[in-house]
């Protein structure tokens, strides 16, 4: 893949800057188009899909914040010189080309090619149907300002496709692949898994879990609670289960206070058999599969424990390896619920929402990754890299 130019990539994101800010009356129209095809039966989908001028201020922002990071390509990790007088230097380099399937954020047609482009990668955007007004007149001013600087409009690319035609192309790719992150939920995940014949970096889901610890502060754990659970619900961050040491003082009225607070702010609580025994009037869990499932909703679920390691087996057997908090005042139970708790975050005394490129430092990301290979987290522009070795002899032949 050709190398391009530190300067040429930052112009071509100024120029992406200012035909944002130019075009604002014709994105808006764009996202108007799909908002009004929408049909509201999925509230966190729908907060996801609409663009506002805020929104594109966001947009514009990501940009900004990308184009002064420094460009992550042909950065030496490490360099040796060996005793037969090779030279070896390994440095990053480009996956080459990356496919992102996602649904309902535009703005993740913006932060999705602007990683992907900095970090000298070819991106296929596969953009829900719900949001095609938005992805297209974006896409369309990506590809002006690639124009504008004298690149090839296939550095970013939007694919239009149905679900067996995606299939088709996930299995026969009419170019080479490196790389496809499915941002979205177990079904998108499973689906891409199963037909791709390349890397999977899996990406988006929460199903997130809190713990409070018997030593904590019932203050602050409300707060943060409250926060995690309500702030946002469409966000692959947002809290859906919340455990409680059973050992905590004033365990029942803890319970009652907690459980009727996210009944005024609208939550749908479901309780364990546990706590039931205590809040006889709450909705009882029918089904423990639902410890599995994230919501996207105002809905959790609170359960109750006796201890860390039943906290921790019961997250490590049922989150998505996304975030988990534990609230308690004692350094050392935070230690060891963070080191064994398997996610891809883990907080003491914090909210999960905080899992965000952005939040953390990384900048604008590509998603959350929840696998283990080849980077977990925020993927930042310094995650969409892999290596290379390069080796410089003079005649050298292994015997």
């Amino acid at each position: 893949m050709k190398i391009i130019s530190t300067e040429i990539k930052n112009k071509v994101l100024n120029s992406m800057m200012r035909l944002l800010d130019e075009n604002r009356s014709s994105i808006l129209d764009a996202n108007k188009k799909d908002l009004e095809l929408f049909k509201k039966d999925d509230q966190a989908m729908y907060d996801r899909l609409i663009v506002t001028n805020s929104k594109i201020d966001g947009m514009i922002s990501s940009i900004k914040e990308v184009m002064s990071q420094d460009d992550p390509v042909g950065k030496t990790i490490s360099t040796q010189n060996l005793e037969n007088g090779l030279d070896i230097t390994n440095k990053t380099a480009p996956f080459g080309t990356i496919m992102i399937i996602y649904e309902s954020r535009p703005d993740v047609t913006i932060e999705a090619a602007v990683l992907a482009f900095k970090a000298n990668n070819k991106i296929l955007l596969k953009g829900g149907k719900e949001a095609l007004h938005s992805n297209t007149i974006l896409v369309k001013l990506w590809h002006k300002a690639l124009e504008e600087n004298g690149l090839t409009k296939e550095y970013i690319q939007q694919l239009t496709m149905n679900r067996e035609e995606t299939q088709e192309f996930l299995r026969n790719p009419t170019e080479k692949l490196d790389l496809i992150v499915p941002r979205g939920g177990e079904r998108l995940i499973h689906f891409v898994k199963e037909h791709a014949k390349c890397a999977v970096l899996v990406s988006g889901r929460g199903n997130n879990f809190l713990f409070v610890d018997k030593e904590a502060d019932w203050e602050k754990s409300v707060k943060v609670i409250m926060n995690a659970k309500t702030e946002k619900i469409s966000a692959c961050n947002a809290l859906d289960k919340i455990l409680i040491n059973a050992n905590i003082d004033n365990y029942e009225q803890k319970l009652t206070d907690i459980y009727q607070l996210l009944n005024t702010k609208g939550v749908e609580t479901l309780v364990d058999t546990a706590i039931h025994s205590v809040l006889t009037d709450a909705q009882p869990i029918k089904d423990d599969a639902i410890w599995k499932e994230e919501f996207l909703a105002m809905k959790c679920c609170l359960g109750s424990v006796n201890s860390l390691d039943e906290a921790v087996e019961k997250i490590n057997n049922n989150s998505g390896g996304h975030s988990a908090t534990i609230m308690t005042t004692n350094k050392n139970t935070a230690m060891q619920f963070m080191e064994e708790v398997d996610c891809a975050a883990v907080y003491q005394n914090a909210s999960t929402r905080f899992t965000d490129g952005g939040q953390m430092g990384v900048g604008a990301e590509l998603a959350i990754s929840t696998d283990k290979l080849h980077h977990r987290g925020p993927l930042g522009l310094k995650q969409l890299v892999t290596n290379k070795y390069y080796v410089f002899g003079d005649g050298q032949i292994r015997e």
